[in-house]
């Protein structure tokens, strides 16, 4: 028996021993297959990980190994998706690609990933979702699309997506939903649609969202709630819908049957209708925060109510919150928030508040009120036999009294229609073709918060079109074939805060038209022809305004003073025909925080060119402008106060002392040819002393182009680096006598943007070079052996 046991044990151990080895040798196979690691990539075999981040790639790695399974090509600049970009790695699982510049995915792209579980393609450019964009995810769970510039779904876009659980959109230009629009989401559980434009959801939008039980809609600029949209979502238990403008609910608002938790906070709610949730009977929490509430009455519908939040509400405790506080005793509904008044009770728990110290006036002045309300009452009655009028609404438009909503979207209206209700709020008459809008064109509605005219062909708009609507807030004219504005057109509408009039054909700066807008807050100008902003003082007519949007005009002059303004905050100058900062055309603008002058043709940068806005400039973007030279002074002024610089996309060679910038949290240097000699020592010993992370990249001399700055050891040749910071090193060897070890040279790098042999750059005459013999003979010397390597 021994003896057979003995030799069992021997077999087990042979066994065991066999198949370790076989498991050895698997491994060393696996290894050698998947030893194709680019060596601008950080691969881990065990794991069938790759991750190739910041390394300027302009394309998918080619070499690949074909059993990866998580992939990461976050940092790069590949801008465009093709058709079978991933056919050589068909068995990814997770794929990162954010911060890539993405602009477009080709049809195709993804077509042979049908493994992919999480796809990542935050912080890029998409604008558009395609049709087609993500055929062959047939197995996708997460899709990220957070931060891009996503402003149109199309049809069928997501409809080989069968299997997701989360779609997140947050931080896009999204303004409307269309019916239908996700289609195809057989197993979504979360929706994010969170900080987009949304004003506007159309009935069937969320159709066919069987599954979903979370939707995330908060800081968008939805005006009403969307009950007959909401009312398709069956099985969403969290809504989230904070952040935006609402002003009433009314009663049915929430049609929800399995609908737990809803965020109304932060809104501008001033009254709420009793039975608001009576169609909602399982709401538990429900946040009613930083609204303009005074009072409540009890909440009809929800019988498993735990919380009620009215924090931040301008809560009356007086008798008429008595019903409430019974209600929630008697219901266990926990009340939190505190007393706003009377001076007695301010700042009291609203739990805290008994019953008796929730009183009113005498009872004498009550029962007289009370007597009063019923002689009112009767004599009211009397009269009124009669059946109630029918709601008053213009042909061919749909109103809702209960919402204080109406609207004729896209009816073919060539007039204005009139005789809304008095108490719309919200007027949407876009995509009709008015072509011309008369004085008073909108009598009795003097309580409209928001008017809607994009998209309807507006030529032009006579004097006093607007007259009565005091309570306007919003006004979109966006889209229209506008050329100019009178000094009347505005009249009437006082408290207009939010002007929209992008996409129009104007020619000047309607200085004289917004004179009558004392409250105006923000104007969007972009997509116009403004060529020239002429006028010293352009902006004094509107001394409110914090925020100019002027990107994709014409302008290529800025008269001095032009811009100035004690309050303005955020100014966009993007993609004009600028050539230098506009310094003297702000220098009064002491409130500046944000600039913005990307995609003009800016080719250098002056000495003090921000001196003017340097105590206030926190953010300045200065991305694609072909921008060649910066002064060493340029940035002068700029301290800790600055938290962004974007320089990306530009043709810098060389920067200027970055080191004062101590405050900095945001640098973009991507895709600048920089130089990499001992010039640059200033900036790699800056790189080295800071936490941030960034992307700077050689481009000269030929044998370091496309590698890291922080890579390249050039730099330890370079004498006297004692030197200070920002102050070009004398006596340094030239760049061909540096012997480079031979790895560098042997590095393999990401297929690049070709190289392009530059002319000698013209110097400006503003900026003369202490001892110009010297550089320029060396980087003759450079040039000369750039041609001689792209020949």
């Amino acid at each position: 028996m021994s003896n057979l046991t003995n030799s069992t044990m021997k077999m087990c151990s042979f066994a065991d021993c066999l198949s370790r080895w076989l498991v050895a040798v698997l491994v060393i196979l696996l290894s050698a297959q998947a030893g194709k690691c680019p060596k601008f990539c950080i691969c881990d075999n065990s794991k069938l990980t790759m991750a190739c981040i910041g390394k300027n790639l302009t394309q998918v790695p080619p070499t690949i190994d074909e059993i990866t399974m998580k992939l990461d090509l976050s940092k790069n600049d590949i801008q465009v998706l093709p058709t079978h970009a991933f056919l050589h790695i068909p068995h990814l699982t997770h794929l990162t690609l954010q911060r890539c510049n993405i602009r477009a995915v080709r049809e195709g792209a993804f077509r042979t990933l049908g493994r992919l579980v999480s796809l990542n393609l935050a912080n890029n450019n998409i604008e558009i979702l395609y049709q087609e964009s993500f055929d062959g995810l047939s197995s996708l769970k997460q899709l990220t699309l957070d931060h891009n510039r996503v402003e149109e779904i199309q049809p069928g876009a997501f409809t080989q997506l069968g299997f997701l659980n989360m779609l997140s959109l947050t931080h896009n230009q999204l303004v409307y939903i269309p019916n239908m629009a996700f289609l195809g989401l057989h197993n979504i559980k979360w929706l994010r649609l969170s900080r987009n434009s949304l004003n506007n959801l159309a009935m069937e939008a969320f159709a066919g969202l069987f599954t979903l039980t979370r939707l995330s809609l908060n800081h968008n600029e939805l005006q009403f709630f969307p009950t007959q949209t909401m009312t398709r979502l069956a099985q969403v238990t969290r809504l989230d819908l904070s952040y935006n403008p609402m002003t009433y609910l009314g009663e049915d608002t929430v049609s929800m049957p399995k609908l737990t938790h809803l965020y109304l906070d932060h809104m501008s709610l001033q009254d709420l209708s009793d039975t608001a949730m009576s169609q909602a009977p399982l709401l538990s929490h429900l946040d009613l925060s930083h609204n303009q509430l005074r009072y409540l009455e009890p909440l009809s519908g929800p019988m498993e109510l735990a919380r009620l939040n009215l924090t931040g509400n301008p809560i009356h405790c007086n008798c008429y919150l008595r019903p409430l506080k019974e209600w929630a005793k008697k219901g266990k509904v926990k009340l939190m928030g505190v007393c706003a008044g009377p001076p007695h009770l301010s700042d009291e728990p609203l739990e805290g508040v008994g019953p008796m110290e929730l009183r009113c006036r005498s009872r004498e002045d009550m029962i007289k009120e009370e007597f009063e309300e019923q002689e009112e009452t009767m004599e009211r009655a009397l009269p009124t036999a009669k059946p109630k009028k029918k709601i008053k609404c213009p042909d061919n438009c749909d109103c809702d009294v209960k919402a204080q909503h109406a609207t004729c979207e896209n009816r073919g209206h060539t007039k204005i229609p009139y005789g809304f209700p008095t108490n719309s709020q919200l007027l949407d008459l876009r995509s009709n073709h008015f072509h011309y809008v008369p004085s008073n064109s909108f009598p009795g509605t003097d309580q409209v918060v928001s008017l809607h005219l994009e998209h309807c062909k507006v030529r032009e708009i006579e004097g006093g079109s607007f007259r009565g609507m005091k309570g306007l807030v919003y006004l979109y004219l966006s889209d229209n074939d506008l050329t100019s504005l009178g000094s009347e057109t505005f009249i009437g509408a006082p408290e207009l805060t939010y002007l929209h009039l992008e996409g129009n054909q104007l020619a000047m700066f309607p200085g004289a038209a917004l004179a009558p807008l004392p409250s105006l807050l923000v104007l969007h100008l972009e997509r116009n022809t403004i060529g020239k902003l002429e006028r010293t003082g352009q902006l004094s007519s509107v001394p409110k305004l914090r925020g100019l949007y002027l990107t994709n005009n014409t302008i290529s002059t800025i008269a001095p003073g032009a811009l100035n303004s004690a309050h303005l905050d955020t100014l966009h100058l993007g993609s004009n025909q600028l050539a230098e900062v506009p310094t003297d055309g702000l220098s009064k603008a002491s409130s500046l925080t944000e600039l913005c002058l990307s995609g003009n043709s800016i080719r250098w940068v002056g000495p003090k060119a921000f001196l003017p806005v340097s105590k206030s400039l926190r953010q300045l973007y200065m991305d694609d402008m072909g921008l060649e030279k910066m002064s060493r002074d340029s940035l002068v002024g700029l301290g800790s106060g600055l938290t962004t610089l974007s320089l990306g996309g530009n043709q810098l060679e060389e920067l200027p002392d970055l080191s004062p910038l101590t405050g900095l949290e945001v640098i973009n240097l991507a895709h600048n040819p920089l130089l990499c000699d001992c010039t640059l020592l200033p900036l790699r010993r800056w790189m080295e002393n800071v936490s941030l992370k960034m992307t700077a990249t050689c481009g000269h001399p030929p044998e370091f182009r496309g590698q890291s700055v922080r890579d390249v050891h050039v730099f330890k040749s370079c004498p006297g680096e004692s030197a200070s910071p920002g102050k070009t090193l004398k006596g340094f060897k030239d760049t061909k006598s540096i012997n480079p070890k031979p790895t560098l040279l042997k590095v393999t790098m990401a297929k690049a943007k070709p190289g392009k042999a530059k002319p000698m750059p013209t110097k400006p005459k503003a900026k003369p070079l202490k001892n110009p013999k010297a550089p320029a003979s060396q980087k003759t010397r450079r040039l000369i052996k750039s041609r001689k390597s792209v020949m």
